[in-house]
């Protein structure tokens, strides 16, 4: 165990107490992610204590696998927040869908005139002090060496507009699970999967120019989505072990109308 996966376990009582009281939804979800992330991947965490107790965080990782919400769910979990997640509407069905939506997790649209309004739902969400989880990406990198793609910016947008802290975080294993260019399922118990999470983007300039007036311009969006994901991408060069490449991967080439943030698959 890592120094700081024993100062996470030491602190993991009084993070289930900062909890309070759960929901429903929630404690289902514990229950039943809880056990299959323990038993897909074992879990490393470089910096835990990054992970602010209280406040608005906007975590933002980079897509790995369609299994990274699981994991990630458990780095947040493990680290005494309840993370919500942008996640497609399709998800959003049935009883699971009802599970989802009471548990606080937030659909967006694709494709759609109404897409926006999941920026909203996250704004309002940050605002009331929660964990809000974004995949930029908005699906899993197209990079046949799995570094970051392009990024939509409506990460940018959530970053400015709010005043959450901006928590960069890379993660690597969940693609040896399920690996999603291949479409292949490997059923490896406790795979290795390490998550770094990065200092604070510092984004208050930025954020006092747009509070002063300052439009947000595409290119304005689109630098500070590339600041963002570019910490996220130097944090993975990390935990691989390997040289970052100098920018990111192209997008599929087609697009959903409307600029919104990354869900969670």
């Amino acid at each position: 165990m890592t120094e700081d996966q024993s100062a996470g376990a030491q602190h993991r009582a009084r993070a289930l107490h900062e909890r309070g009281r759960l929901p429903w939804s929630l404690k289902l979800a514990v229950v039943v992610i809880h056990p299959v992330a323990s038993l897909l991947f074992r879990l490393r965490y470089r910096h835990g204590e990054r992970l602010p107790r209280t406040g608005p965080v906007l975590l933002v990782a980079n897509h790995v696998s369609v299994l990274d919400p699981l994991a990630c769910a458990r780095l947040v979990y493990d680290h005494g927040r309840i993370p919500h997640f942008l996640a497609k509407e399709a998800v959003f069905r049935g009883l699971a869908g009802r599970i989802l939506r009471d548990a606080g997790q937030i659909p967006v649209p694709r494709g759609s005139s109404e897409a926006r309004g999941s920026l909203a739902a996250a704004v309002a969400d940050l605002e009331a002090g929660n964990v809000v989880v974004i995949y930029p990406e908005g699906s899993v990198t197209r990079d046949e060496h799995w570094w970051p793609m392009q990024a939509r910016t409506g990460v940018a947008r959530l970053a400015l507009t709010t005043d959450a802290v901006v928590l960069p975080v890379a993660q690597w294993g969940p693609q040896r699970v399920h690996d999603y260019h291949t479409k292949k399922l490997h059923l490896r118990p406790r795979t290795p999967t390490e998550y770094s999470l990065g200092e604070p983007v510092d984004l208050d300039a930025l954020r006092a120019e747009v509070r002063a007036g300052r439009p947000l311009t595409p290119e304005l969006l689109r630098e500070t989505t590339d600041l963002i994901m570019g910490r996220v991408r130097d944090l993975l060069a990390e935990l691989r072990g390997e040289p970052a490449p100098p920018g990111f991967a192209s997008r599929p080439r087609r697009r959903p109308s409307g600029d919104v943030p990354g869900s969670a698959a």
